[in-house]
């Protein structure tokens, strides 16, 4: 049976990474984000300082778009201006000139050149950066918020195309452990004469025991070692869960994370084949459930990072 999801199914993997950048004429900015496994949805968020207004909002816009995983964001910003603009102390020039006109009266010395006077400390200053209006700011938030945005976009996007990948491996995994179950059938089948010679030697056991057995209690042992012969059950649960397997991988979407689900799935899975190789009565058999366990274990470890 061949799998149900297509480029319609959304499965997400909880890995992924992004980066988006924008810019206004004062600064330039970056932001990163970066997603891994987690159990629930666990934000960490790091803004330079004097920015922690937008820790908030970063944090709603990832749960808007994430359900799981550990998401890491990190805005970097930087000035756009190589150095700050200079101005003349006119003032202290003036005081200067004034000063080396009475020099010069007065002592007769040369009067020094306009590049000699502009080298005094403090005639050239730098500016100070004029503090940005409210309106400024408001319009500096949205634009980082709408940079935000896009890297979140392209993370969402990263999860999915590895998703779209995971989906396939899980797949093999499924249709792996498919391929066991039909083994399995198949040798406990094959297994029925032996098991069959075994029920009746302990079936002859029982009728001789000294004192006899209580019908009740006869029929209670004959239920237990029919029990412990027929693994029908298990291949039948087994054969269920493939199915739900499929159907999980087709039923995905960003609203529906099937992550959670599938790690019970697996649980399950193991269980059956746990069960499958205890009540084995043939080595054969006992050896396709250690494969089948194995199966499903590589299945799990492939659905820790599902979201």
């Amino acid at each position: 049976m061949n799998a149900h999801w297509s480029e319609d199914n959304l499965i997400a993997s909880m890995t992924g990474y992004s980066r988006a950048q924008g810019s206004d004429e004062r600064r330039r900015w970056v932001w990163e984000a970066r997603s891994v496994n987690g159990r629930n949805l666990e934000i960490r968020c790091r803004v330079p300082q004097g920015f922690d207004r937008l820790e908030n909002p970063a944090r709603t816009a990832v749960g808007g778009r994430v359900k799981r995983g550990n998401v890491s964001l990190t805005l970097t910003i930087a000035s756009e201006r190589q150095s700050k603009p200079l101005s003349i102390n006119r003032t202290l020039l003036a005081e200067l000139g004034t000063l080396v006109e009475e020099v010069r009266r007065t002592t007769g010395a040369a009067a020094p050149s306009a590049d000699g006077l502009l080298r005094v400390r403090g005639v050239i200053e730098e500016e100070e950066d004029t503090a940005e209006s409210e309106e400024a700011l408001a319009a500096l938030d949205k634009a980082l918020q709408a940079t935000l945005a896009e890297a979140l976009k392209d993370l969402v996007a990263a999860r999915a195309a590895e998703g779209k990948a995971l989906s396939g491996v899980i797949e093999g995994h499924v249709a792996e452990i498919e391929s066991l179950c039909t083994r399995a059938a198949e040798r406990a089948q094959a297994q029925m004469g032996t098991v069959r010679q075994r029920f009746q030697g302990q079936l002859a056991e029982l009728l001789e025991r000294v004192p006899a057995l209580s019908e009740e209690r006869f029929a209670q042992e004959v239920a237990l070692l029919v029990g412990k012969a027929d693994v029908r059950e298990e291949l039948d649960r087994l054969t269920a869960h493939i199915a739900q397997a499929r159907s999980l991988l087709a039923d995905a979407r960003p609203d529906n994370p099937v992550g959670r689900k599938f790690d019970f799935l697996c649980q399950e899975f193991n269980r059956e084949a746990n069960t499958l190789c205890s009540k084995s009565a043939d080595i054969e058999l006992t050896r396709i459930g250690i494969d089948l366990k194995g199966a499903v274990e590589r299945m799990r470890e492939q659905v820790q990072n599902v979201e």
